[in-house]
């Protein structure tokens, strides 16, 4: 695989699984978080659909800042800053209203970077022959993000609880904004 995926997309790949890692380990705990701030599973539903909601708007602004910027990975690092920040939010959740307003924030964050993520990625894809492969690559990190993310975060939920897990989340994004903050321009083509 290495072949097909140059540094750039593999910089971009490990920083990626590691929020995206971050964000599944809210799945696992979801229901019972929100059954601990007073709601039921309708209001799980309308959480998931503020995030939803708020992502779908925000999007529509954000790719717009994409197409103009010269320095992709400092939005996409941003919105991870801003995602661990909605992992951290979740620490001061204590009724539906506040569980709302984070996963507003949370959607936001993710919109925010979303463009810019693929645009960074396709702009660094080798070889129109391996276009495939390397979004092929994002995928499968996706889905492995996914799996690892639901383990983890029912082992720190379940062990630690969810102050522990929350910020483990944040911690995630925090990482990988950092690293793509401080990484040289160069090694990215835009």
């Amino acid at each position: 695989m290495k072949k097909y995926l140059n540094k750039p997309l593999r910089v971009i790949l490990l920083v990626d699984f590691l929020v995206l890692t971050s964000a599944a380990m809210y799945a696992p705990v979801q229901a019972i978080f929100v059954q601990k701030v007073g709601g039921d599973i309708l209001d799980a539903g309308l959480a998931s659909a503020a995030f939803a909601l708020v992502a779908a708007l925000v999007v529509i602004v954000s790719c717009k800042r994409a197409d103009k910027s010269r320095h992709k990975q400092k939005i996409i690092a941003t919105g991870y800053l801003m995602s661990g920040l909605g992992f951290l939010a979740y620490l001061k959740v204590n009724s539906i209203p506040t569980l709302f307003i984070a996963q507003a924030w949370i959607g936001m964050a993710q919109a925010f970077m979303a463009p810019a993520f693929d645009a960074l990625f396709t702009d660094q894809i080798a070889s129109k022959k391996t276009e495939g492969t390397s979004w092929g690559a994002w995928e499968a990190s996706n889905y492995l993000a996914i799996a690892v993310g639901g383990i983890v975060g029912g082992l720190i939920g379940k062990y630690a609880g969810f102050n522990a897990l929350f910020i483990t989340m944040a911690t995630l994004c925090f990482g990988s904004s950092v690293y793509l903050f401080t990484r040289p321009n160069k090694i990215f083509k835009n």
